[in-house]
């Protein structure tokens, strides 16, 4: 997305984009670009965020010459996006990477992260005048906190976390993996010894079953299906990549059944999918939006989902990181 709003046509040669973008004289323009990329450090510590704010700031300040570096991040953002404007005669873009990062880090220190709640408020309010030098603006983070109202001041933000049409956005569908990975499911059915349409059905039990509309695709997850791929093995690569310790202590504090994963008794409305804040006694949401559980079914009756696992991987990587806190870490697995 960066490297199409600053016009790198040439990286997209070949490309369905390439093809509608064809004859539009506005298109490949190199736009002003503001990307926050907010995982590149830690947050545990005050002061953080601030410091990752005010980094992002002083590069781009030498690049438009601001020199107002005493005034406030979000009055200093706001001189960026002006001058960017006027410099190149074009609207700037602002892509925020991974916005929660910092709070999520912080869910055990609630001053921590109350102050990081505020910093965000304050810093992404300054958007909300300024839509004159806005030509596009995208945020992605693994959570929605709806009650905290980060961005409430940004009202003019379309929020697409459920939306059918980019339900098969973030992740690969059966359809491209069958498209685009033919030989690479060659290569692993032959490792394993089996045949395409064997290790196809294991690539999908172990890696897809992600859904972010019930009427939508299904995603595998793009990270552990190219590991296995690279690897020649079908391992947890994901899971493998950062074990949810705070959520498994939570679990274990609230006394949660384990066994409502696996059964499907796990309900929640729209609305109550996107309460993700530290103090909600609930670890449905936090476990949705962090992809340990994903929509099974809809029943719009009622107007709730039904929820469970996506696939092995989650399953019994989950599991494993349970167990220990739930028998005291003292169970072994018999030869």
């Amino acid at each position: 997305m960066r490297a199409y709003w600053e016009g790198k046509k040439e990286l997209f040669s070949g490309l369905s984009i390439e093809r509608l973008e064809e004859g539009k004289p506005e298109a490949w323009k190199s736009y002003p670009v503001f990307y926050f990329d907010f995982n590149r450090d830690s947050y545990q510590s005050a002061g953080a965020l601030e410091g990752i704010l005010d980094a992002h700031l002083k590069e781009w300040e030498t690049v438009y010459g601001c020199t107002d570096r005493e005034a406030s991040l979000a009055v200093r953002f706001q001189h960026l996006l002006v001058r960017a404007q006027k410099q190149s005669g074009l609207r700037c873009v602002v892509l925020v990477d991974e916005y929660d990062k910092s709070l999520l880090e912080a869910m055990e220190n609630a001053e921590l992260e109350e102050h990081n709640k505020a910093v965000f408020k304050g810093f992404f309010s300054a958007l909300k005048s300024y839509d004159a030098y806005l030509q596009f603006v995208f945020i992605t983070g693994v959570t929605k906190f709806s009650k905290i109202s980060i961005f409430s001041d940004l009202n003019q933000l379309n929020d697409i976390s459920f939306s059918k049409q980019y339900a098969g956005m973030c992740g690969i569908t059966e359809a491209e993996l069958k498209s685009s990975f033919s030989e690479e499911i060659t290569r692993l059915a032959e490792e394993y010894g089996l045949s395409s349409a064997v290790c196809l059905q294991k690539l999908r039990s172990t890696y897809d079953g992600y859904r972010f509309n019930v009427g939508g695709p299904s995603v595998y997850n793009p990270f552990s299906l190219l590991n296995a791929f690279y690897h020649l093995k079908f391992g947890y690569y994901w899971f493998g990549s950062g074990t949810p310790t705070f959520l498994v202590r939570r679990l274990r504090e609230i006394d949660f059944d384990i066994r409502r994963f696996t059964t499907q008794e796990l309900f929640a409305t729209e609305g109550e999918l996107s309460d993700c804040r530290g103090d909600n006694p609930d670890p449905v949401p936090l476990l949705y939006q962090t992809g340990y559980l994903t929509l099974k079914e809809y029943d719009e009756d009622a107007d709730y989902y039904s929820l469970g696992y996506p696939n092995d991987e989650v399953k019994y990587g989950f599991l494993e990181s349970l167990m220990p806190e739930y028998t005291g870490n003292t169970w072994k697995v018999e030869e």
